[in-house]
């Protein structure tokens, strides 16, 4: 869990901005996003092999 504790002269947009920063690097809004729905075994499937490719794809393309 994130949290964040504004400093004695600090503004509330700083401390936002740092709590956002601190969420981001958590991975939480990726892990929400994922969770949202619930997720067939055969959606799973077809998600991972979906990012397989994309990765495979990826690490041709920079080998030369």
């Amino acid at each position: 869990m994130s949290q964040v504790i504004p400093g004695e002269n600090e503004g509330i947009e700083s401390v936002l901005r740092r709590f956002k920063r601190q969420v981001s690097k958590a991975g939480i809004f990726s892990d929400i996003k994922k969770h949202r729905h619930f997720e067939t075994p055969i959606q799973k499937r077809k998600r991972k092999e979906i990012a397989k490719h994309k990765q495979r794809k990826k690490g041709r393309s920079r080998r030369y």
